[in-house]
C-alpha cells in the first residue's frame, strides 16, 4: 500500500527570496553625483566671490576745473577690480568724505578721481615754486601729494648741507630728464605756505650754490 501525501488547496510557505542590498551610500554612482554638486557649489561660491573684488572710487561726471570745491553732485560712483591695494589708495573712494576738499588740478570728464587731486581747501592757498632736482637727490617714486623736507647741498666740498623747508607737499613731478643719471634732472613742483613763503630768498640764495634734495615724510 502507497502512502500518498494529502493535498490541500493551500501550500506551505515559501521562504522569501534572498536579495543582496547594497547601501545607497555605497553606490559610486550616487557618490559621483555628490562630489559633482559640491564641485560645482565650490566654483561657484568662489566665481561669484571674485565678480564682487572690486573697489568702488568717485569718478567726474563733467570737467573738473582746478580750485573748484569737491562735491558728490560733480561725482559718479564707479566699481573697479584693481590689481593691488596701492593702485586702489590712489583715487578717492567713494566713502571718503568730502568735506572741506577742492580740485588741485584739472580732473577731465569720466576722469578717476586721483587723491592727489582733491586736497583740503587750505593746501591751495600757497605760493607754487618750480625746482630743478638731480635724479638722485630724491626718491625715484616721489609722486604729486607727496610731504617733503627740502635741504640744500652745497657744491663746494666741505660745507654742510642746510635745511630749507619741511612738510612741503608736491603738487607736480615730471619724468626724468637727461641722457644719464649724473646728468639727468626732474621738474618739481611744491606748494609754499605763507610762512614758508618768509624764508625763500634765503632758500634761493642757498640753492645758487647747491642743489635741493628731497626727503620724503610719511603720509
Amino acid at each position: 500500500m502507497v502512502d500518498t501525501a494529502v493535498r490541500s488547496g493551500f501550500g506551505a510557505p515559501s521562504a522569501p527570496a534572498q536579495r543582496n542590498r547594497r547601501a545607497r551610500w555605497k553606490d559610486g554612482r550616487l557618490v559621483l553625483g555628490v562630489l559633482l554638486v559640491a564641485i560645482t557649489a565650490l566654483a561657484g561660491a568662489k566665481l561669484l566671490s571674485a565678480a564682487d573684488d572690486t573697489t568702488t572710487i568717485w569718478a567726474a561726471k563733467h570737467d573738473l576745473a582746478a580750485g573748484s570745491k569737491l562735491t558728490s553732485d560733480d561725482l559718479t560712483t564707479v566699481r573697479v577690480r584693481f590689481t593691488s591695494t596701492e593702485d586702489a589708495d590712489k583715487y578717492v573712494a567713494a566713502d571718503a568724505n568730502l568735506n572741506g576738499l577742492v580740485v588741485a588740478r584739472a580732473v577731465d570728464s569720466g576722469e578717476f578721481v586721483p587723491r592727489d587731486a582733491a586736497v583740503a581747501e587750505s593746501d591751495t592757498d600757497r605760493t607754487e615754486l618750480p625746482l630743478s632736482v638731480p635724479s638722485g637727490q630724491l626718491p625715484a617714486d616721489t609722486a604729486a601729494g607727496d610731504m617733503v623736507d627740502i635741504w640744500v647741498v652745497p657744491k663746494s666740498q666741505g660745507q654742510a648741507a642746510k635745511p630749507l623747508w619741511t612738510s612741503v607737499r608736491v603738487l607736480q613731478i615730471d619724468a626724468v630728464k637727461g641722457v644719464s643719471g649724473g646728468t639727468a634732472r626732474r621738474q618739481v613742483l611744491i606748494g609754499l605756505s605763507s610762512t614758508d613763503v618768509q624764508r625763500l630768498p634765503v632758500a634761493l640764495t642757498a640753492m645758487s650754490t647747491g642743489e635741493p634734495t628731497l626727503i620724503r615724510r610719511a603720509n
